[in-house]
């Protein structure tokens, strides 16, 4: 899936960026039988994914580990489950966020799970569901509150709201962050779905096989320009939130989130 990350901060100084990346998804019960000379599981290719990197993190099966997520938080667990994620290029990747899409049987969107990660190589996941569990669809805010340290130009305050746009051939997923002031910053990842094959991981990699080394390079090169323009820095605190099977799991629904505002 090729596309681009957009990036716009609106407070106190206004700084976008735009860039390009590719990302795999893959349907979870079939992720065994994607092996192949240029694709690894937990294994050194082109292309590949290690169970070790979500999850539980510790390399068990994926698709029982998030379906054991659902049935905590009283969600359908009998449909499709759909990774997306940054893969690793050559053995290396660094994702700031990877996303699960579940489905019941009828193919029906009816949770997000964005699985967190900072330069500090700490982890969280938000679990988000449409008000009542109905399904989602584009125009469903999936709103949390944030409880996890990701950027020092910002505070450990507020809420985001998810939104999932899909159609055939595209995919976007939009993040807005709001802080104690209001809307903050907006994020967005916008996909073209292609089907994953030996010819187009070989081209994926020939336009950007500095993908993710870029990703951490873009992320520390806009911190650089933030600072100097003179936004306010934090330090990294409140300490990674207590967790639940490695790592906490916030399942908020907006009349949650009122009353946390």
């Amino acid at each position: 899936m090729l596309g681009r990350v957009m990036h716009e901060r609106v407070r106190p100084v206004r700084n976008r960026f735009v860039y390009p990346v590719f990302c795999v998804r893959f349907d979870l019960s079939r992720l065994p039988t994607r092996r192949a000379w240029w694709f690894g599981i937990g294994r050194l290719r082109l292309l590949g994914i290690d169970p070790r990197d979500y999850g539980s993190c510790d390399g068990s099966d994926l698709l029982a580990w998030v379906r054991g997520q659902l049935v905590q938080a009283g969600l359908p667990d009998d449909g499709r489950i759909w990774l997306q994620t940054f893969p690793r290029v050559l053995g290396y990747a660094f994702n700031p966020v990877s996303f699960w899409l579940c489905e019941d049987r009828d193919g029906n969107l009816r949770a997000l799970i964005a699985e967190v990660r900072n330069t500090f190589d700490e982890r969280h996941r938000y679990l988000l569901r449409a008000p009542g569990g109905v399904p989602i669809d584009s125009d469903t805010p999936l709103d949390c509150a944030k409880t996890f340290h990701v950027s020092p130009f910002c505070r450990v305050e507020g809420r985001y709201v998810f939104r999932v746009r899909e159609t055939r051939r595209a995919a976007c997923i939009a993040i807005d962050y709001h802080d104690n002031e209001g809307l903050s910053i907006r994020t967005s990842i916008g996909l073209r779905k292609t089907p994953l094959t030996a010819w187009s991981a070989v081209r994926a990699v020939a336009r950007q096989p500095w993908l993710t080394f870029a990703v951490v390079a873009c992320i520390h090169w806009q911190a650089l320009r933030l600072w100097l323009r003179g936004v306010p820095f934090y330090g990294k605190h409140p300490p990674p939130p207590a967790s639940r099977d490695d790592a906490a799991v916030d399942a908020v629904s907006p009349t949650q989130e009122q009353v946390q505002r």
